[in-house]
């Protein structure tokens, strides 16, 4: 079915500060990229030919301390596109926390609107939880098609904020969050299509609702501009920033490796560092350009940023890269374009080593610039390599596989002029406003004009939320892995109860280790990470780090007291680097020469050392912070996801396992359990002791407590009828 002539479609946008010039973004934080969105998106509609009138409905807002025009019932956007102005919630700028009790109003004031004007729309598309709401209510009232885009998810959100330190209670009283995850239920429950910027979104971030659909869902990436980001211009050189960047070099005319993000742990830039660091060739042969944000000092920065940007300096310092490596510290909007169009008359290459990336704008600016890249392998990079050819990916785990395609892109100058060509190819087909918009056409052709309102009453029905209420963490190289036929049936039953189970990792592994090993097993992304020994949260899907307990753990801690205080300590030597993190700091213990456990306890604290020792499989010694462990960090994500620890179960082997074991959750321990360690914790605790090992111990225990299904104890008696 093709797409009538005349189409008529309705974007749904209800907060922020949208008009037609000069977009207010970054004023607050509803006014940011999904404003721009959607006036790029009713642009771009409105200039195709299929498309009669885009109408872009927004709220009516007649504030002092805003703009006149937002108190404009209507303004044109150019031809076709105008913005309409509906009354809800009286004349004041409001946050979208505060519009929740205001939509009903909106959408019958909309409703109103089109039939004073005597006109329906073809089309419904709602941006946001709030504009979900209303945009289902139109669509079941009127009969008309909707399709939605989320731009972010409640219940993903609910994730950070909990990484972020705030509690349930307080993130609902504050965001509303209960209630915006009903109406993103209400909202894919009517929603025909579902637009989305990467196939990831769909499989990790909407796979969380109950109703999710994946055959309604689309990718349709955001457009770019092509006018701001485009290939050299042949006056790049005589920049300022140019200046500043070669200043840092000792040879600048050699081909651009060239990083551009945020300082934050998870863009993974260090591995970056290593990877250039480790590999003469590689520095023989390019130049690596650094940029992260702006700083005066970096000692002023947030505890986050501080902590990457003093690891690469580390780093530099650490592999003698000075002359090599330039790392501005300041830069202007102005001089991003400019930096991607250096990088390409050099013959260089974009390189974005993140750890996750849920889309990746900045490979579709470089790829308009005519830059080819190499890409983390996680999220949207797998799309945009995909759709412009023009680039590796990589594993943002291996720095060696990092120089490796860095050099393959630099090395073969026809190949690279290919990959330069393909990629500028590839934004303009795929990642243009003109793309975006003949694609999201071919997508509704199918839909626009079939929905009776009879349909459209019967879609109303939104099924019950099944609600989580239910955990299971286990540590993993030493109970989870080691039998991979019983592994395999175990992941096959946490996929299938996802919906109802939170499914978590607690080990003494770092985060790249135990990265390395679901990845190479196939485990589903844990709903929550404890790693190094309780030291570090990381909560799915977008590997965000708890910073509220890191904030908690870091208090009294002073790691390098403790290195003093052991380091002539007999029997004890440090491993190797991969096993060790700022609050972790492992040893091997030799029992034959080493002092008892207790005496080493006593001497950390003889120095006043407040610190936690974790001895497991008979040589391994754990110092961490007082306050951490994988029995303190199961239950603080446990009381982060409302779940009690009656109904948490907890499986272990080793006795780095120990506390996890006690109190009230529910225990059992595989049976290649390491007996010694574990021996105190039979000694009055309720404790499954699975016969079988591994992941066939643990679906034993599931079996054991019912887990699936009544989750208790079998000595707790049946509830009265």
């Amino acid at each position: 079915m093709e797409i009538k002539q005349g189409l008529h479609i309705c974007l749904i946008s209800v907060h922020g500060l949208i008009r037609a010039d000069e977009l207010e973004l970054g004023r607050d934080a509803d006014t940011g990229g999904q404003i721009l969105y959607v006036v790029e998106l009713a642009r771009a509609l409105a200039d195709a030919r299929e498309v009669a009138r885009v109408d872009l409905v927004t709220r009516l807002i007649t504030d002092p301390a805003v703009g006149e025009e937002y108190g404009w019932s209507v303004e044109s956007l150019g031809g076709k596109a105008s913005i309409l102005r509906v009354e809800a919630g009286g004349p004041s700028y409001l946050a979208k926390e505060q519009l929740w009790d205001h939509l009903d109003s909106f959408a019958d004031n909309l409703i109103d609107l089109y039939r004073r004007e005597g006109v329906v729309p073809d089309l419904l598309h709602s941006h946001y939880a709030d504009a979900g709401y209303i945009g289902s209510r139109l669509s079941h009232l009127l009969g008309v098609p909707l399709v939605h885009t989320g731009h972010s998810l409640g219940r993903v959100k609910r994730r950070r904020l909990l990484a972020s330190g705030l509690d349930s209670n307080t993130i609902d009283d504050r965001y509303n969050m209960s209630r915006r995850i009903v109406a993103e239920e209400q909202t894919l429950a009517a929603a025909e299509r579902v637009v989305t910027s990467t196939h990831q979104e769909i499989e990790e971030q909407y796979e969380l609702y109950d109703f999710y659909r994946p055959e309604a869902m689309h990718v349709i990436p955001p457009g770019t501009n092509m006018s701001r980001f485009q290939p050299p211009q042949g006056n790049e050189h005589e920049s300022a920033i140019n200046l500043e960047v070669r200043r840092f070099l000792k040879d600048a005319d050699k081909p651009m490796i060239l990083a551009l993000s945020r300082a934050d742990a998870r863009k993974n830039i260090a591995a970056l560092m290593h990877a250039y660091g480790n590999d003469a060739e590689l520095q023989e042969r390019a130049n690596l350009v650094v940029v992260m944000g702006n700083r005066e000092d970096i000692n002023e920065l947030e505890v986050g940023a501080r902590n990457v940007l003093t690891e690469l300096l580390q780093l530099i310092d650490r592999y003698d890269l000075y002359g090599l490596v330039a790392y501005p510290k300041q830069h202007r909007p102005d001089d991003v374009p400019v930096l991607y169009r250096l990088a390409t008359l050099s013959g260089g290459v974009f390189v974005n080593p993140a750890l996750t990336e849920p889309f990746g704008l900045t490979l579709i600016e470089a790829a308009a610039s005519g830059l080819p890249i190499v890409a983390t392998e996680d999220g949207g990079p797998r799309d945009i390599i995909g759709n412009c050819n023009n680039g590796i990916l990589i594993d943002p785990l291996e720095p060696e596989s990092i120089a490796s395609a860095i050099k393959e892109v630099i090395g073969d100058w026809e190949t690279w002029q290919q990959r330069s060509v393909a990629g500028l190819q590839g934004v303009r087909q795929h990642y243009s406003w003109t793309a975006h918009a003949q694609e999201y056409l071919s997508m509704v052709s199918s839909i626009t004009g079939k929905k009776t309102s009879a349909e459209a009453a019967d879609s109303a029905r939104v099924f019950s939320a099944s609600h989580v209420d239910r955990a299971l963490f286990t540590d993993l190289n030493r109970s989870l892995l080691g039998d991979e036929e019983a592994l395999q049936t175990l992941i096959g039953i946490v996929r299938a109860n996802r919906k109802r189970m939170n499914f978590s990792i607690n080990t003494g592994l770092r985060l790249d280790s135990a990265l390395r090993l679901l990845k190479r097993h196939g485990i589903p992304e844990p709903d929550a990470l404890i790693t190094s020994v309780g030291t570090e949260i990381t909560l799915a899907p977008t590997l965000t780090e708890d910073t509220a307990w890191t904030r908690h753990i870091e208090k009294q801690w002073t790691p390098r007291q403790v290195r003093r205080v052991l380091q002539d300590v007999p029997g004890i030597r440090p491993r190797a680097a991969e096993h060790q993190s700022y609050f972790k700091i492992s040893y091997l213990y030799d029992p034959e020469r080493a002092p008892s456990i207790d005496e080493i306890s006593a001497r950390l604290f003889q120095e006043e050392q407040a610190v936690n020792i974790v001895f497991s499989h008979g040589e391994y010694l754990n110092i961490v912070p007082i306050r951490a462990s994988k029995g303190l960090a199961l239950r603080h994500v446990a009381a982060k996801f409302g779940i009690p620890l009656e109904r948490v179960l907890a499986i272990g082997g080793s006795g780095a396992d120990e506390d996890m074991m006690r109190g009230n959750t529910l225990a059992a321990i595989v049976g290649n359990r390491t007996h010694e360690e574990l021996s105190q914790v039979a000694e009055g605790e309720t404790i499954y002791f699975a016969r079988k090992p591994y992941a066939s111990g643990i679906i034993e225990a599931m079996e054991y407590y019912d887990f699936l299904g009544r989750c208790r104890s079998p000595e707790v008696q049946a509830e009265p009828a």
